[in-house]
């Protein structure tokens, strides 16, 4: 795997054709007939292009930065090395206004991934993740099936917020409030319907790219058979009324299309909906207003989809995991002020660093006593989800973030086995800004 490389115009012209190109520039994205929003998108589109890959080839991306700030791009979820991974803290280099960069890589593992920035955002809800640089990044594995699903057509959905400011909560810190919510940046009734037919079996690739906000999803009249989380397969698939997406999760579900009209997929929560969050569903032959059944309460957990074997006995290297215990609290920083988050008692830059052994098995115990929940990432890595709240003894369920809901502890284990810095963070913008992050290092 090769390292990004920055590189000046002149320069460019003499690379040989890079696989893909990606531009990011200013964009005027019209969410309804009514709303446009002033933003930031790749290559002139929201969400932006899907990018496929083939796991284990080389792909060289070329990425032009037509703003007036620095940018850089994170390839979520991909085992790549900290000067190619896309964020500053572990060393990528950024990419400077009007300047250009070059990534080449490797792409593993295979799944559901994205590509999103990875700057600092603070109080200005224009930049960073609030704007619209987002897009779908699948990796193929060496022959694998086209169809593993066995679906009939696949749907890629981003769900996003915007307009964006802050506002007061109860405790006098200050959070983003939105005006709008969209899926692949158009509100409910704006955009094409996805179209199927009776009988059919559609494959959903859903992304949360909010900046903050969960999302809940319900499709009136038909059930979700979750097949993956964050890109990977679950143990278990399961059926399921709902979906819950933290921000920067993923959800691969199959729809079995077996109730004709005209339906409504959209959030669960009454005002998240209003904001415009959904899109229409609508059979062959089938007319007339969108239908739409409100549930009566928001069911989700992770642990319908883990292993349903009993636990494997214990091997003589399990007392050999290392456990690491962070903390998540804030610092209320007074009325009208976002509030500064910690782990362990402390905020980044002031976080530290904790050594890694490659090869060495680690516990990560997550305890959250603050009043916010918190999707939680770990670069260049996946987790194995191994406790959550109602059950303590998870297994197989592997993620890139999860969500450590407020006064609850979770643990995960993850493998050092991609030696070099490893950023971890909450994927809530605002969280991160406020010091939410730390930093792995491999002891070599």
């Amino acid at each position: 795997m090769a390292a990004a490389s920055a590189a000046l115009p002149g320069r460019a012209h003499s690379l040989a054709a890079a696989d893909y190109t990606l531009d990011i520039a200013p964009y005027t994205l019209w969410i309804s007939p009514k709303h446009s929003i002033k933003t930031i998108a790749y290559n002139q589109q929201i969400p932006g292009p899907l990018l496929r890959f083939r796991e284990g080839k080389p792909v060289t991306i070329d990425v032009t930065n037509h703003t007036e700030n620095e940018e850089i791009v994170h390839w979520h979820g991909l085992f790549l090395p900290p000067d190619v991974d896309g964020a500053m803290e572990e060393g990528t280099p950024m990419i400077p206004a009007g300047g250009k960069a070059r990534y080449t890589f490797t792409p593993t593992p295979s799944g559901f991934r994205w590509y999103h920035t990875h700057t600092f955002a603070g109080t200005d809800l224009k930049k960073a993740q609030y704007t619209g640089q987002h897009g779908f990044l699948m990796i193929d594995p060496v022959g694998h099936s086209e169809n593993p699903g066995h679906f009939d057509q696949e749907f890629l959905l981003a769900l996003h917020d915007w307009d964006g400011e802050m506002t007061g909560s109860a405790d006098g810190s200050m959070n983003p409030e939105y005006k709008f919510s969209t899926i692949n940046g158009r509100v409910l009734g704006f955009g094409d319907p996805l179209r199927v037919k009776q009988g059919q079996s559609i494959l959903l690739h859903i992304l949360n790219s909010s900046p903050t906000e969960q999302h809940w999803l319900t499709l009136t009249g038909h059930q979700f058979r979750v097949i993956a989380l964050d890109g990977n397969p679950v143990p278990s698939p399961q059926p399921v009324p709902m979906l819950r997406l933290a921000p920067a999760e993923r959800v691969c579900a199959i729809v079995d299309m077996n109730n004709p009209g005209v339906w409504i997929l959209g959030e669960v929560r009454k005002h998240i909906q209003a904001a415009g969050l959904g899109i229409v569903v609508e059979y062959a032959g089938s007319t007339g207003k969108p239908a739409w059944q409100q549930p009566e309460s928001l069911i989700w957990n992770y642990s319908q989809f883990a292993a349903s074997s009993p636990a494997a006995p214990a091997s003589p290297d399990a007392g050999n995991i290392i456990e690491i215990p962070l903390v998540f609290e804030s610092r209320f920083a007074g009325h009208g002020a976002p509030d500064h988050w910690m782990i362990n008692g402390k905020s980044y830059p002031n976080t530290g660093t904790i050594p890694l052994t490659r090869g060495r098995r680690y516990r990560l115990k997550f305890k959250n006593p603050s009043s916010d929940d918190h999707p939680v990432h770990l670069h260049r890595h996946s987790f194995e989800l191994r406790s959550i709240p109602k059950s303590p003894d998870t297994r197989g369920i592997i993620k890139d973030v999860v969500l450590v809901e407020s006064k609850t502890e979770v643990d995960v284990e993850f493998t050092a086995d991609n030696p070099g810095s490893t950023l971890f963070h909450c994927h809530q913008q605002n969280h991160m800004d406020e010091g939410f992050m730390m930093l792995f290092h491999y002891a070599e």
